[in-house]
């Protein structure tokens, strides 16, 4: 399964068929419950019939267009795929692989139409995701008025950015929170964290990014253990975690934090969900988001 599905009324299936094929797509006939049980299972909805019907549907489920799924509208005569939500976020690039079956596709975001490419376009041709996603509105607008450069840093370094620079990481379906002991050494945190990870059915090259309190930014043994993994490490301040829900008692309430894994994990997913709770492995705590 690509990640993407086709609903379609039943007089439409067979034209909705020829699309589920090109993209690789799941089927599902229109219905009440059709685009919101769609909303919490895939990332990409194409929707073959009226605009009017789609927008309608769409409208109550629509929250945080990092977490919404791409939704794009195609006309019953298959003339044209119309992005209607994250345009920048995979609508746009599903609208125009339709083309491919001569389908029009109707692109209105403003970076597209001005011939320039979005932050999220660049994450997606680099093979990235963006780690603080408010900062693209202030990014794109720039992109709209000039050339706006780009910096790859490698590492080892050091990138201190503020909140009109976007950051990209390598892709990742799922965020990984982290907390430890003092003094672990990378011998013992590195195991507990493939552990932890096996125990979701992850791999490492599923994680977006790692994420623990600043608190931890001397951890040496933590920081080792996530560049053996090939994974980015993010230190969230006090005031970053605590706006996220620790569903676990913590000891951390005696660092004056209601949690560090869980939040920390929610802290940078993209759906907002924990799929995997708060774990103990052998002084590693570790909780998993999507």
């Amino acid at each position: 399964m690509t990640g993407i599905c086709v609903i379609a009324l039943p007089r439409f299936m067979k034209k909705a068929e020829k699309i589920g094929r090109h993209l690789g797509a799941d089927l599902i006939p229109y219905g009440p419950e059709a685009f919101k049980s769609a909303f919490s299972t895939y990332r990409g909805i194409v929707a073959v019939m009226s605009v009017g019907i789609v927008v309608r549907s769409i409208a109550p489920l629509l929250q945080d267009k990092w977490r919404d799924p791409a939704v794009v509208a195609v006309s019953p005569d298959l003339s044209w795929a119309i992005p209607l939500s994250g345009g920048h976020h995979g609508a746009n690039r599903i609208a125009r692989s339709l083309g491919e079956l001569g389908i029009q596709p109707v692109i209105t975001t403003a970076t597209e139409t001005m011939g320039r490419m979005s932050v999220e376009a660049i994450a997606e041709e680099k093979g990235c995701g963006v780690l603080n996603p408010p900062s693209t509105r202030a990014v794109n607008a720039a992109i709209l008025d000039g050339d706006l450069p780009v910096y790859p840093v490698p590492g080892p370094g050091i990138i201190i950015a503020g909140p009109k620079v976007s950051v990209l990481l390598r892709r990742g379906e799922y965020s990984v929170g982290l907390g430890c002991r003092r003094g672990l050494s990378e011998d013992v945190i590195l195991p507990a964290i493939r552990n932890g990870l096996s125990a979701g059915g992850i791999s490492p090259g599923d994680v977006f990014a790692y994420a623990t309190t600043v608190r931890k930014i001397h951890e040496r043994g933590l920081i080792q253990a996530v560049e053996a993994l090939g994974g980015n490490l993010v230190f969230l301040d006090d005031a970053a975690i605590g706006a996220q829900p620790a569903p676990t008692p913590s000891r951390a309430g005696l660092l004056g934090l209601k949690g560090v894994a869980e939040p920390c994990a929610l802290a940078l997913s993209r759906m907002g969900v924990l799929v995997a709770g708060k774990k103990n492995y052998g002084g590693v705590t570790l909780a998993i988001a999507r």
